[in-house]
């Protein structure tokens, strides 16, 4: 590892998240220029640029010694960088007093970042303005991601710019849609703010205030969940709630199809094959779960199709909104809901689970295998878009499932032991934070929180969190001692 060079990007990426912290500073200041929410922000905003200031001078990096970024390198920098932002992030959580203890504090921004929405606020709807803001900030920060956003902002840094993309996107591949790095992750986030512009409209257009209207935007489109009411978007009607669903399965889509499609070529989401099986994934279950619900008792209405649809896109999505307590609904319906936790949205997207893409290759590869031992001798290549898949990529594939469920069982015993829980609730802390999603089953359900939770069973759930949205390696590289060798 290249510590130097490590520090110095670190350094810049906490540049941006400090200067961005203005925005809910801004807030605080017209609901209270004197309050402690205000100081709590003008603290952590000083304190980042004396970090900042201290590691560029000790750290210095330009031009040319960004070239020797690996992909080692570009794995740790992100991997340290967000939790570096995560820790500064929750400053004015702790300060403002919102949070009472520093570990609830990492444990919201933690959330925050990494899009989960899992909170430890019991009142939501009686936390100061600013406070709020950069809680839902953080979800549309950490969605397209914050890295990329940096390497948009900041000056080129040559050919590492790639290594730090690739370890961030969402998904087993990292597309470019310009030549130049910094041309992507600018087009990227200029695609994701007009998505976010848009939804922002419509929900104002449905009478709901702005304050309301941009943290619901920022938690849509980064898949996120964190809602500025008590009892998240089921507060709203119907007209604000299907807008939501609209835009949580646009957020779960490959954000280079939505660049596609502003560009005038509506067909390209049609050509995508991940796209067809999300798009048929999701009309399924909502069609199933329609005529559970409908025979179950509650009817066949546009509430009980509202319903369903809101909930499957939600947790599909990885976003973690709700409009019902789902704990209550058939044990045959929460588990359909577990299982698309594991597989959440698309590559590229910004949501949370092991990926359409994955779980389809999986598929793809078992039902292979069982032909070819019927027919030994067939020669069936695995395609995806009519394009030879590699046996590396399949292999990788495998190997992060592998991963995947490992993290997912260390997180379902360890909440046992620390929290001597029952495995219901085990079970959905970990999937729910492990998948970005929040809300998961029992005492972490739609209508509960995770305030309960004793110090190490948050640290732990932190560590699932960050190590789910950085698709596992980023974080998992910092505990191999092969990575700090020069």
């Amino acid at each position: 590892m290249h510590k130097k060079l490590v520090l110095n990007v670190i350094s810049r990426i906490l540049l941006v998240v400090s200067l961005i912290m203005v925005l809910p500073l801004g807030w605080a200041v017209l609901d209270d220029p004197s309050s402690a929410e205000s100081r709590s922000f003008i603290i952590t905003i000083l304190l980042g640029l004396a970090i900042v200031a201290v590691i560029r001078k000790f750290s210095p990096a330009s031009g040319d010694d960004f070239d020797v970024m690996g992909a080692k390198d570009g794995l740790a920098i992100v991997g340290l960088s967000w939790i570096a932002v995560s820790l500064l992030g929750s400053l004015p959580f702790y300060l403002s007093g919102v949070a009472p203890t520093f570990t609830d504090a990492f444990f919201e921004t933690v959330s925050g970042f990494t899009t989960t929405g899992a909170t430890i606020l019991t009142w939501i709807e009686g936390q100061p303005r600013g406070v709020l803001f950069w809680r839902s900030l953080t979800h549309w920060l950490g969605g397209m991601g914050i890295i990329v956003l940096s390497v948009a902002l900041l000056p080129a840094i040559g050919r590492g710019a790639y290594a730090l993309y690739r370890a961030e996107a969402p998904g087993p591949t990292a597309e470019r849609v310009r030549p130049s790095m910094k041309e992507t992750a600018k087009t990227l986030w200029t695609v994701y703010f007009i998505l976010s512009a848009a939804e922002a409209l419509l929900l104002l257009a449905g009478d709901m205030p702005l304050f309301d209207a941009l943290c619901h935007t920022f938690g849509t489109m980064a898949t996120g969940g964190f809602s500025t009411k008590n009892a998240s978007i089921a507060a709203y009607g119907s007209y604000i709630q299907w807008v939501i669903v609209a835009f949580m399965f646009l957020a779960g889509c490959n954000f280079i199809l939505h660049y596609q499609g502003l560009r005038g070529k509506v067909k390209s989401y049609w050509r995508s094959e991940e796209f067809r099986v999300y798009l048929t994934i999701t009309l399924f279950f909502i069609s199933l779960f329609t005529l559970v619900l409908g025979f179950g008792g509650e009817g066949f209405s546009e509430s009980t199709v509202r319903q369903s649809a809101f909930q499957i896109v939600s947790i599909l999505t990885t976003t973690g909104y709700t409009t019902v307590d789902f704990g209550l609904w058939p044990a045959f319906l929460k588990i359909s809901l577990v299982i698309l936790m594991f597989v959440g949205g698309c590559a590229g997207s910004t949501g949370g689970g092991m990926k359409v893409i994955r779980v389809y290759i999986a598929l793809k590869t078992g039902a292979k295998s069982i032909i070819q031992v019927i027919l030994p001798n067939a020669v069936m290549p695995l395609k995806i878009d009519s394009k030879p898949v590699s046996d590396t990529y399949v292999v990788r594939a495998a190997a992060y499932f592998i991963i995947y469920m490992f993290l997912f069982l260390f997180g379902t015993v360890a909440m046992t032991i620390t929290e001597s829980t029952d495995l219901v609730t085990a079970f959905g802390a970990s999937v729910a934070c492990l998948s970005n999603i929040g809300p998961g089953l029992g005492k972490v359900g739609a209508v509960e929180n995770y305030a309960w939770i004793s110090p190490a069973g948050k640290w732990i759930l932190s560590f699932l969190m960050l190590a789910g949205r950085l698709e596992l390696y980023s974080i998992l590289i910092l505990f191999v001692p092969d990575t700090w060798r020069k």
